[in-house]
């Protein structure tokens, strides 16, 4: 069993910044892609940015150019860089990983979420 656990959440002004943590742990042969989701009240749970083991990322268009995905695959963690955040920016937060746990076995997992509130 794989288990992710997310940190860094919390409320800040339109403007600022907050950097999201999070990291996996188990039976863990190598994470292919780590990436964050997000859900705000009312909507559907969007895909924030992803990125490969191999470093190649990828971000909704809302957040390029603000949000940084970044991962250290030594200890199987991914981290999310968040810059002049805005009110919009407002959700749970939801680390992804895909884990392979032996060669050719593949899971997708799922953290517990964090919430990221930005005031106007």
């Amino acid at each position: 069993q794989v288990q992710l656990v997310e940190s860094g959440g919390g409320s800040v002004q339109a403007g600022g910044s907050l950097r999201l943590s999070c990291a996996a742990s188990g039976r863990i042969f190598v994470i292919t892609v780590m990436a964050w989701y997000r859900q705000a009240p009312g909507k559907q749970r969007e895909l924030v940015a992803s990125i490969t083991s191999g470093g190649s990322t990828n971000y909704a268009d809302s957040v390029k150019g603000r949000f940084t995905i970044s991962r250290d695959n030594a200890k199987n963690m991914v981290y999310l860089q968040m810059n002049s955040l805005k009110p919009e920016d407002t959700a749970v937060y939801t680390c992804n990983a895909d884990v392979r746990t032996t060669l050719l076995r593949a899971t997708n997992y799922w953290g517990q979420g964090t919430q990221v509130t930005v005031s106007s």
